[in-house]
């Protein structure tokens, strides 16, 4: 079976089948979507061993799985955050205070870092500076600076936990 015909004979049953389940139109396109993408993609190695109906609609469900994984996490996150920012803002003079803290707790981390790695991390997050210019203004090489951004990134991200969340999303760093 040619792909345009699996494609016009399955969308709009896979479609309503994801649709039952999500109830979100968009969020199902992209489902169908990636089925479809993967499908081609995939065209010369994938083996469906039982019918194409049956394939396809394992690959929705899987997919339909990973979204509501994720949207979960991203849920915990936003309640995490919720949680965090009631806790540190409740009037504005705990919000001062807080920035005031989360400011030091970053300054403190990115002091524990080699200098060097500091230096990049500086250039990069607070002057905004491209990997490129950092490269060329250090006289280093561009994946010698992505290692130094990787490597403070994960100690921050290490150090900070879920305070570097806050951090980033209220612009501390700069």
């Amino acid at each position: 079976m040619a792909f345009d015909e699996i494609y016009e004979r399955y969308w709009s049953k896979l479609y309503a089948y994801a649709y039952n389940r999500l109830r979100d139109k968009e969020t199902c396109e992209e489902i169908i979507q990636e089925v479809f993408v993967s499908l081609w993609a995939n065209r010369k190695t994938t083996k469906i061993e039982s019918s194409v109906s049956g394939y396809l609609y394992q690959a929705v469900k899987f997919q339909m799985l990973n979204f509501m994984k994720s949207a979960e996490v991203r849920n915990n996150y936003l309640e995490q955050f919720s949680h965090f920012r009631d806790q540190l803002f409740d009037d504005s003079n705990n919000e001062s205070i807080a920035f005031n803290e989360l400011r030091m707790m970053l300054e403190k981390s990115m002091n524990d870092l080699p200098e060097k790695c500091q230096e990049v991390f500086r250039m990069s997050r607070i002057q905004h500076l491209s990997i490129q210019e950092i490269a060329l203004q250090l006289n280093i090489s561009h994946k010698t600076v992505e290692n130094h951004l990787t490597k403070a990134l994960k100690h921050l991200r290490e150090d900070l936990g879920d305070f570097l969340i806050l951090i980033i999303v209220f612009g501390i760093m700069g």
